[in-house]
């Protein structure tokens, strides 16, 4: 175990008083009470035969100087830099309306032009269709919408400088950005603006603190102001249905000696539930718990132990995927180089520590009841006190753990669709947030 989990760990007094707990432990009724959120004011409605109003007339473009005019030709020019095609953003015909002088053409192309570009750059240029098992919303478009950064821009008269505040800001982009001019071929150039702009489909800073995994590296790493201070191996979900997708969510809980419900796939499809129901003391002897609900159904529940399929250590974080990170008692599998293996929930080296380390930096636990917590073998949840986000990402180009940029296989083959909507014209953006997929609960760790 590294270093850390080692000083947590020695503390043997502790550990000793840890089994005297009589059931299991749910630290969330010690939580400090969310705050309440201010009412809300109800806006008087009319009778259901009022006269519907007259439409909203279009509203007219914000005026554009000549100035900041120039400076928006000169961004869009210099935007390969950044991975994206200055002919998507029509340089020539806004030269066309600069060159006509100030006025509503003007004024009406370079806001269309300015939109297409703060778009791409805040959101991602890559349409929705062609983001495979991408389930991660982002959220800069709702806390940075355009009219505030084309306001922002034309009012301090710096273009540039708002759109070049919208790129994101974890140290991976900026190592992908210098290595584009760099690039050998049009294949390796043509990675690297696909990986580019995966990492703008994100939040443009992804927190003081959080998890991300990178499912084709097959590693996991904990990053505090944006430097990576400890990193773990992980079992992905295999290809196919059980591929592991690309979300963006809340660790709310570190659950120490987690129960595991046994799905309704392995209870009746493999007979488990038929073997054990009339059997209880078979039953305790495996480590599950039989119950028989009164329409027939058999639930099936693995208590903790070091034979439990999660291991010692869950990371309760809601999804409507059913995909968490938690350990598992088949350490093995981590020294394999290819760790595709799960049913998409991720499997964490080192849980133990990971654990304790989310424990003390997430919710403000000691690590004398860290280790009290893990001890007493006994079901332990911490609720998180801080907001700990936790990114499932796919790179196939990217930085490693070390700080290296390398290049990882495209397990899942989402490449394709991504690169493909590179060579084709930019598309207009839709409302669409998130894949339109079917959802697959993913709740087998096996």
């Amino acid at each position: 175990m590294a270093l850390l989990a080692t000083a947590l760990v020695s503390q043997p007094a502790l550990a000793q008083n840890a089994g005297a707990s009589p059931g299991p432990i749910d630290l969330t009724k010690q939580a400090k009470p969310l705050p309440v959120p201010a009412p809300t004011v109800a806006v008087p409605q009319g009778p259901a035969t009022a006269v519907a109003a007259a439409p909203l007339a279009p509203e007219q473009a914000p005026h554009w100087t000549p100035a900041d005019a120039q400076a928006l030709l000169a961004t869009i020019k210099g935007i390969g830099a950044d991975g994206l095609f200055a002919k998507d953003y029509e340089p020539d015909v806004l030269a066309a309306a600069i060159a006509k002088g100030e006025g509503s053409e003007l004024d009406e192309t370079a806001t269309r032009l300015f939109t297409w570009l703060a778009e791409d750059l805040r959101d991602g240029r890559t349409p929705m269709t062609a983001r495979v098992q991408w389930f991660a919303v982002d959220p800069d478009q709702d806390v940075n919408p355009t009219s505030l950064i084309l306001g922002d821009a034309l009012a301090k008269h710096d273009v540039k400088g708002a759109l070049m505040a919208l790129l994101p800001t974890v140290p991976d982009y900026a190592e992908l950005k210098a290595a584009l001019p760099k690039a050998q071929t049009q294949k390796q150039a043509a990675l690297i603006r696909a990986n580019m702009d995966r990492w703008r489909w994100l939040a443009r800073d992804l927190g003081t603190q959080y998890l991300l995994t990178n499912v084709p590296e097959q590693m996991l790493r904990l990053t505090v102001r944006n430097k990576i201070i400890s990193t773990y191996k992980v079992i992905v979900g295999k290809p196919g249905k059980t591929a592991t997708p690309q979300l963006a969510e809340t660790v709310e809980g570190v659950i120490f000696n987690p129960t595991w419900t046994v799905p309704q796939s392995i209870v009746v499809g493999e007979g488990l539930g038929a073997r054990l129901v009339g059997n209880p003391k078979q039953a305790e002897r495996e480590g599950y718990k039989v119950t028989k609900a009164g329409d027939g159904t058999i639930y099936v529940v693995q208590q903790p132990g070091d034979t439990n399929s999660l291991g010692r250590m869950k990371l309760d974080m809601p999804n409507e995927h059913a995909i968490f990170l938690h350990d598992t008692p088949n350490r093995n599998l981590f020294n394999l180089p290819a760790r595709a293996l799960s049913h998409g929930c991720v499997r964490v080296e080192r849980a133990t520590e990971l654990a304790m380390t989310m424990a003390i930096l997430g919710a403000n636990m000691t690590p004398d009841d860290a280790v009290v917590a893990h001890n007493s073998k006994t079901y332990t949840k911490v609720p998180m006190t801080k907001t700990f986000p936790v990114y499932l990402t796919y790179f196939t180009v990217a930085r490693d753990v070390n700080g290296m940029l390398r290049s990882f296989p495209d397990i899942y083959s989402r490449d394709a669709p991504v690169l493909a909507s590179f060579a084709k014209p930019r598309q207009l953006h839709t409302t669409q947030r998130k894949s339109t997929e079917e959802v697959i609960k993913l709740d087998n760790p096996l």
